[in-house]
C-alpha cells in the first residue's frame, strides 16, 4: 500500500476534525467528502492487514478518527437538544405566522 494513501487519510482526518470545530457547514461537507475519497484509495490498496508497518500506521490513525467521531456525536446531541428545546417551548412560546 503506498503510504501516500495513509498520509492523505490523516490529512483527510485532521481537516474533518478542524471543520467540525467551525461553524460552515461547506467547509465539513468538502471535508467529509476528502475523507470518504481517502478511506476508498487505502481500501482499494488492499492487503494492509498483511503489512506490520501499515497496520501501525493505522493504528497511529484511530486517536484522529476517534477525535472526528466524538465531535460529530457531540455535535448531533447538540442539534437533538436544540430541537427538543424547540418543540418543547411549541407554540405557546413563538407566535403563530398566521392567524385562525
Amino acid at each position: 500500500m503506498p503510504i501516500s494513501a495513509l498520509d492523505d487519510l490523516r490529512s483527510a482526518f485532521a481537516d474533518l476534525r478542524d471543520a467540525l470545530d467551525g461553524e460552515d457547514i461547506a467547509l465539513v461537507d468538502a471535508a467529509t467528502a476528502r475523507v470518504r475519497d481517502a478511506t476508498t484509495r487505502v481500501r482499494e490498496a488492499g492487503a494492509w492487514r498483511d503489512e506490520p508497518a501499515v497496520r501501525d500506521r493505522l493504528n497511529g490513525l484511530m486517536p484522529l478518527i476517534e477525535a472526528a467521531r466524538i465531535r460529530t456525536n457531540v455535535l448531533n446531541d447538540n442539534a437533538r437538544q436544540r430541537m427538543n428545546l424547540l418543540a418543547s417551548h411549541g407554540t405557546t412560546q413563538v407566535p403563530l405566522t398566521y392567524g385562525r
